[in-house]
């Protein structure tokens, strides 16, 4: 453990052992590589930030077999080693190929982390949590495996004294420049360790060792070919020597430049392909192998492979059944026997994974009419293993990734005719992991390919051009969801005329960004003119009227017109009590814009009036301990300071502290809004030393747990400042 003690949580309670992510699991016959990779513990001390990369830097346009080097086998031996030593207690595995995948990584380690505190978008969730790694005593071990791009860690980059960061990459070039980071090139065996990961896996018969050294010579200690080579001899009556044979052979024909010769890898998958054809009768191979090219190599669910889409497509015509199951699952087995994929069964669902090369290799052998096939079912076949409610962060992540793989290996043919419904299960994914900056990027992407594929005018096209629009507004960047849902009401009014309902609702969620965007005045055009067509169209009751009548109230009072907002507040306070009953959660909801229209009007008491009715209906009818409860007790205890009513309010202000406290825990930025406002109250009534005890303990919490430069933590900062000069004490 570092100097200083034992770290603590953000919750204030002793550190504990957490792990985070899937470490994938040791392949038979792994090396420890003592010869290469001799400084990889030694490198990675507290502090430091080692990189893996291949050996050598692979030639532009050219299948880079010799990157498949056994990267990740080395990051998860050296991680489990780390923590089984106990010279870290924070582990943190992160597959890094997208930014999405980094962002949910952070997400879920924050969530083991801090609990129920991990709460927000996942963005901000993430910075939390990159600054808590910064500060933290408990020693940690953040693995970035698979690192595509230095743009995917833009502000995510894990750096603290207690912790370690070991990233594996393909190329150096992706790595951070302002990084500090010492890069372990890793390239092949040395012969002596490649020869003993040979003789480790062929241990059912030693005969078949026979012809081992010249083997390993040939095959130039490449792990992939060895990992290829050996599951075929160990699968076959083949020897070393008699596989040597045919390898020298089949090199020589695939040799198209005199003296150079293509690497090892390039023909041991071939055999591979073979064997498994041997072992697998009845043509299942080959197409299995088209569809799980085109997905995701690092983790692909297996129940992709279980789907209707994937029966149908092995049974080759006619509908697939349970046998068709079954020869799928037999022929994953065939082809992790024969080297091809790997099948982590230490996952749930278990996990196929593939090497990228093999799937290059695999896409450019594939005809075309096998693999425009293979496409289409595949995106079927994700489809079809989707979950409907997305309860298991990782399983999304994985089915995002594949088809993301999907899109890059054949994404103009989820476009043709149409927009394919799994570009939109994605976004919608996206979106409802709170990941808004990729959310942002891909339905940027989506709308540019349906408009070239579709043109603009095509009604998936507009569908997703709304997407953005909305996606634009959960990522905080109103004046282009402005823009965008500007294009969306063109195309609707052109589409459908000024009376069809998705006009009118086109034109309330323009209004709704304007007042995102500050732009009061052009959102009260828009959401009033809303207003009259919902009136003409609906009639006054109708929920639509009234919530934009609502909406129309919010834009007045966000515009400093609480005078405009009240009338309008109070009518549709009254059209819902009519139509939705006083107790309707719009009806609660509404009279508490009305209250604080009211405070902001400076009419204190009707303002206190309306929130005791507003706190009174929710412990009613949600309970004392719902959050809804909750923000209603704290608005009250809002309206009672600006009355004067102190003792009132502290009680409140208190009250509301405790249930955020419970319910969300100490460090939500509700709680922590809440201690700033309890603060004020305090320094209101003279209690001083109550104040200024508060506001140091909630300050503590936004550093820890807040993003650097938050507006919370600034205002709790001057707060104190302000409060220890009136005490005379120093802050």
């Amino acid at each position: 453990m570092p100097a200083g003690g034992p770290a603590e949580w953000p919750d204030g309670q002793p550190a504990r052992p957490v792990r985070s992510g899937t470490v994938p699991p040791l392949a038979d016959g792994f090396s420890t590589r003592p010869e290469t990779a001799p400084n990889l513990a030694a490198a990675l001390a507290p502090g430091a930030t080692v990189a893996l990369v291949p050996g050598r830097a692979a030639t532009a346009g050219v299948r880079d077999w010799l990157g498949a080097c056994g990267k990740t086998q080395l990051a998860a031996y050296t991680a489990e080693s780390l923590w089984q030593s106990g010279e870290v207690t924070l582990l943190i595995w992160v597959v890094a190929n997208n930014r999405a995948s980094v962002l949910t990584g952070y997400a879920q380690a924050a969530l083991a982390v801090m609990g129920s505190d991990a709460a927000g978008d996942t963005d901000a969730i993430a910075a939390r949590f990159i600054s808590w790694l910064a500060e933290t005593s408990q020693p940690w071990l953040v693995v970035l495996d698979d690192l595509t791009t230095a743009a995917d860690l833009a502000g995510l980059w894990p750096a603290g004294p207690a912790g370690r960061v070991l990233i594996t990459a393909a190329s150096q070039a992706v790595l951070p420049a302002e990084a500090q980071v010492r890069v372990l090139p890793t390239g092949p065996f040395s012969p002596r360790e490649a020869l003993s990961y040979l003789m480790g896996r062929l241990t059912a018969d030693t005969d078949q060792r026979l012809g081992a050294i010249d083997l390993v010579a040939d095959l130039g200690s490449e792990p992939l070919a060895l990992a290829q080579a050996s599951s075929v001899i160990a699968s076959s009556a083949l020897s070393c020597r008699d596989y040597r044979g045919f390898f020298v052979d089949r090199r020589a024909m695939l040799t198209e430049v005199p003296g150079a010769k293509p690497p090892a890898a390039a023909v041991t998958w071939r055999f591979s392909v073979e064997q498994a054809d041997r072992l697998a009768p009845g043509g299942a191979v080959q197409p299995l192998l088209a569809l799980t090219a085109l997905l995701d190599g690092y983790g692909i669910p297996s129940t992709v492979f279980s789907t209707q889409p994937a029966a149908d497509y092995l049974a080759g015509t006619g509908v697939g059944g349970p046998a068709e199951r079954e020869r799928a699952r037999d022929a994953l087995l065939v082809l992790e026997r024969t080297g091809l994929l790997d099948i982590d069964t230490t996952a749930t669902p278990p996990m196929i994974r593939m090497s990228t090369v093999i799937q290059d290799a695999v896409q450019a052998a594939t005809p075309a009419p096998m693999r425009d096939r293979a496409v289409r079912v595949a995106a079927d076949a994700l489809l079809a293993a989707w979950p409907r409610d997305e309860h298991d962060p990782w399983l999304a992540d994985s089915l995002r990734c594949c088809a993301a793989s999907l899109q890059r290996a054949g994404g103009k043919l989820l476009l043709a005719g149409g927009c394919h419904p799994l570009l939109l299960r994605v976004g919608q994914s996206l979106d409802a992991a709170r990941l808004s900056g990729p959310a942002v990027a891909y339905w940027r992407e989506l709308a540019a390919g349906c408009e070239a594929a579709l043109g603009p005018a095509h009604p998936e096209s507009q569908a997703i051009d709304e997407r953005l629009a909305e996606a634009y507004l959960a990522a905080g960047r109103p004046a282009d969801a402005v823009s965008w849902f500007e294009r969306v009401l063109t195309s609707r009014l052109q589409a459908l005329g000024p009376d069809h309902p998705g006009a009118v609702s086109a034109r309330r969620d323009l209004g709704h960004a304007l007042m995102a965007a500050s732009q009061f005045t052009e959102a009260i055009t828009v959401l009033g003119s809303t207003v009259t067509e919902y009136q003409r169209l609906r009639g006054t009751d109708h929920p639509d009227t009234l919530n934009a009548r609502d909406e129309l109230a919010a834009a007045y009072r966000a515009a400093g017109q609480s005078g405009e907002a009240i009338p309008l507040y109070k009518r549709t306070l009254s059209d819902r009590e009519r139509s939705q009953g006083a107790r309707h959660p719009d009806t609660m909801t509404t009279r508490q814009h009305l209250a604080d229209a009211y405070l902001a009007d400076g009419r204190v008491k009707d303002a206190i009036s309306h929130y005791k009715r507003v706190l009174s209906d929710r412990e009613r009818v949600l309970g004392p301990d719902h959050l809804d409860t909750i923000a209603a007790r704290g608005n009250l205890g809002a309206a009672y300071h600006s009355a004067g009513r102190m003792a009132s309010a502290v009680q409140l202000y208190e009250q509301t502290v405790a249930s955020y406290d419970m319910v969300l825990g100490p460090d939500h930025p509700d709680t922590l809004t809440r201690c700033l406002s309890l603060a004020t109250a305090y320094y209101s009534v003279g209690r001083l030393t109550d104040a200024q005890t508060l506001l140091r303990e909630t300050l503590a919490r936004c550093e820890r747990v807040l993003p650097p430069g938050d507006r919370l933590t600034q205002v709790v900062r001057e707060s104190l400042t302000n409060v220890a000069g009136a005490s005379g004490q120093p802050s």
